[in-house]
C-alpha cells in the first residue's frame, strides 16, 4: 500500500509515517518511481509506534526496544528494566514539572497583582490573547 492509505488507515499523519521510517521504526520498499510501498503488517507497526509514543517513549528508545517488543523470541528481562527505567524518567520530568508550577504561582503570588487563581486567559487556538480579572458572580 501506498504512504496516502496506511496514513488513512491508521490515524497517522503522512508526515509522521516519513519520520517513522526515517527514524527506523518502519520498513518500506520503494517502487520503479520511488514510492514507498508499505506491506500490510504496517497497519500494526503505526499503531504500536503510536501506541509507544502515547507512553512516552522517545524515538530513540522505540528504535532499540521494538525488536524486543514485537519477537517473543528475543524478550529478554532488558525490555522490562528499560520499560520501568523509561516509566522513572517520566515520574522524575513530572516532579521537576511540579517544582516549576510552584515556582511560578510563587512568581504569580509576588508580580501577578494577588490572588492568581482569579485571573482568567482567554485562548484562540492555544494562544492566549489577552488576560481578564474574573468577577465574582454576584
Amino acid at each position: 500500500m501506498r504512504i496516502g492509505e496506511l496514513a488513512a488507515r491508521t490515524g497517522a499523519s503522512v508526515r509522521s509515517i516519513r519520520y517513522y521510517e526515517k527514524q527506523n521504526l518502519l520498513g518500506a520498499t520503494r517502487s520503479h518511481g520511488g514510492q514507498r510501498i508499505f506491506d500490510e503488517e504496517a497497519v500494526e507497526r503505526v499503531a504500536l509506534i503510536r501506541r509507544l509514543l502515547d507512553a512516552g517513549l522517545t524515538s530513540r528508545t522505540m528504535a532499540e526496544l521494538l525488536p524486543c517488543i514485537t519477537d517473543a523470541a528475543v524478550r529478554t528481562p532488558y525490555l522490562a528494566l528499560r520499560l520501568h527505567e523509561e516509566r522513572q524518567r517520566i515520574l522524575d520530568q513530572i516532579e521537576r514539572l511540579g517544582r516549576t508550577v510552584a515556582a511560578l504561582d510563587a512568581v504569580i503570588g509576588d508580580f501577578g497583582g494577588g490572588d492568581g487563581g482569579n485571573l482568567a486567559v482567554r485562548r484562540r487556538g492555544r494562544r492566549p490573547v489577552r488576560l481578564r480579572r474574573r468577577t465574582p458572580a454576584t
